[in-house]
């Protein structure tokens, strides 16, 4: 995941402040030299992480922070809110038009996955119950019209193309096309190419000064470090960009170039890509960002993905369950569906609080979940109704017909087993209880990560 090194780092930084209790001048300097080596070494702009780590130092030696009783916590608080400002300090939203449509330009090189978002960002605006189309004004791509469409439908998401006609003229028939038919946000995907020439950048000139989009969104490559901020500063030379969207953030990525794009070109990111399904693209908010690299977590982002990604129903009636001590493995079945389908495993913990930069060296087996439920699915339906049926020849069975073994088997008939017990405990009229039932209604999947 992008800034498990950078986390780490900087936990290793703060580590040794922590130690020392009463700070000096000279270990604030220290933990900054440390601070900026690792920012550099995510791959973030020069200039950019020695202006942070001046303003850091300059703050940290206060008076504020050198008589405070924990110098250590206020030294990471000050890093914390530095981060955020570098990052744009607050989420930065689409500026709809006042008059509909509101035409949204994608801009940015071959391969940064701009015609991928765009089927994104369509389908995340369906979801805020607006009407988007995506209009196909790549021309030159071999099968980039043809891919706009297979994501467009996926996304069910409507798409306006005119085969290889010009691209100023298919933009402009595109927004006409969408008045006529109520569509009212427009999302242009531009042509590009696999580096920045003149051409190109005529071309996006042309179909700005024709429809005077209301944002110019380009779209970076993270995998990419110093050349996505680089690409970001030429973008926005020539058209003046009103944002940012960020992919690949899932990725084995230093994340330089969330850090360095805004102080670099003053122009906000708006979104950010964190995997490949259609699903996988957040609203970067740079407060949330800034917590995640410092290990706090992101618990709100990650309450925001299960109320999109989870079935609430299922998620209530399975919290329903659970509460009377009714749950078995036809819901923990479902359970391992809802949890599969918020994305990989360390993605969602490195959400919590403490955990995200504990992962770096950590191990997890994403196939885990597909194990469990070749075991569950092993079992015959009156099996998964009734547990306490699995008897040692039972369980042999399930064992080689999921081709697991069984030491797995009894390792997921005791989660089972344990959320059963945690249930029983709870299911009181105590504080305790009725704070779990709150916290199970509230559509997070209970029980934890099975058999994990």
């Amino acid at each position: 995941m992008a800034f498990e090194g950078l986390s780490q780092k900087l936990s290793n930084a703060f580590k040794k402040l922590k130690n020392k209790g009463k700070l000096s001048e000279a270990d604030v300097k220290e933990a900054m030299r440390e601070v900026r080596l690792a920012l550099l070494e995510a791959d973030v702009n020069f200039k950019v992480a020695k202006e942070f780590t001046n303003k850091v130092t300059e703050r940290a030696i206060g008076s504020d922070v050198m008589e405070s009783l924990t110098p250590a916590q206020m030294v990471i608080k000050i890093v914390n809110e530095e981060l955020t400002d570098l990052m744009g300090s607050e989420n930065e939203r689409i500026k709809y038009a006042s008059k509909p449509p509101t035409v949204i330009m994608l801009c940015g090189l071959q391969g940064a996955g701009k015609t991928t978002h765009a089927a994104k960002l369509g389908k995340l605006l369906k979801k805020q119950d607006h009407r988007p189309m995506l209009v196909a004004c790549d021309i030159y791509r071999p099968a980039a019209i043809e891919q706009l469409k297979v994501v467009g439908a996926q996304a069910e998401v409507p798409v306006f193309e005119m085969g290889t006609e010009n691209p100023v003229k298919i933009a402009k028939e595109a927004i006409r096309h969408a008045k006529d038919y109520g569509n009212d946000v427009v999302i242009l995907d531009t042509a590009g190419r696999l580096h920045i020439d003149e051409q190109l950048m005529q071309e996006l000139k042309d179909i700005k000064a024709k429809v005077e989009p209301d944002e110019i969104l380009l779209t970076i490559d993270s995998m990419t470090g110093q050349d996505a901020v680089n690409v970001a500063k030429t973008f926005n030379e020539n058209l003046d960009i009103t944002g940012v969207i960020l992919t690949k953030l899932d990725g084995d990525t230093r994340g330089g170039a969330a850090l360095s794009v805004k102080a670099v070109t003053g122009r906000p990111i708006k979104f950010s890509g964190t995997g490949e399904k259609l699903d996988d693209i957040e609203v970067f908010h740079p407060d949330r960002m800034a917590s995640r690299i410092l290990g706090m977590g992101d618990v709100l982002t990650l309450i925001e993905e299960a109320e999109q990604k989870l079935d609430q129903k299922k998620a209530e009636e399975l919290a329903e369950k659970m509460m009377k001590n009714k749950m078995d493995f036809n819901d923990m079945l479902d359970q391992l569906e809802q949890i599969k389908g918020m994305g990989p495993i360390k993605g969602i913990l490195s959400k919590l609080p403490g955990v995200g930069n504990k992962l770096d060296n950590v191990d997890i087996e994403e196939r885990a979940l597909d194990w469990n439920k070749a075991i569950i699915l092993s079992m015959t339906p009156e099996e998964r109704r009734k547990p306490g049926l699995l008897n040692p020849s039972r369980k042999r069975r399930i064992a080689a017909g999921s081709g697991r073994p069984v030491e797995e088997v009894n390792r997921l008939i005791k989660q089972l087993e344990q959320t059963q017990k945690m249930m029983r405990t709870l299911n009181s009229n105590s504080k305790k209880g009725k704070q779990m039932r709150r916290m199970m209604n509230s559509g997070m999947p209970g029980g934890g990560f099975p058999g994990m």
